[in-house]
């Protein structure tokens, strides 16, 4: 089980490298070290496939949310090929808003990994979003 859950966490981790890089190479190397090229990311707000398509919406996110960050709550949970964990957006200074609000989007994601580890689809549930999204 512990190689198991290594693979989890390793696949989350690089998950949040693409989601927190910034500069758009940085962000494709991220992206291709996470996804399988056929990989593919769905969630109420975009269903995209390819590198390409996962790399534009988390530039998008970004845009969308500047100076903040995704990060990990919680604990990864997997079992076989999947696995699950929630996340949220918060300042880049560490604080949920800089209105000390809640993080403004919130969400829970499983995923499912190829043989080598990379991810090869992202299920997005946002458990919490801006009125105005």
């Amino acid at each position: 089980m512990p190689a198991s859950t290594d693979r989890y966490q390793i696949a989350v981790a690089r998950y949040f490298e693409a989601w927190n890089a910034r500069e758009p190479g940085a962000l494709a190397r991220a992206v291709a070290t996470a996804w399988n090229p056929l990989g593919g990311y769905t969630d109420p707000l975009a269903d995209v496939h390819g590198h390409e398509g996962i790399a534009a919406v988390v530039a998008a996110a970004q845009a969308r949310f500047p100076g903040f960050t995704f990060r990990l709550t919680g604990s990864v949970d997997g079992h076989h090929d999947t696995a699950r964990f929630s996340w949220e957006l918060v300042s880049e200074t560490g604080d949920t808003s800089s209105t000390g609000l809640p993080a403004p989007v919130a969400g829970t994601d499983v995923i499912t990994l190829d043989r080598e580890g990379r991810i090869f689809s992202v299920l997005g549930f946002l458990d919490r979003v801006p009125t105005e999204a």
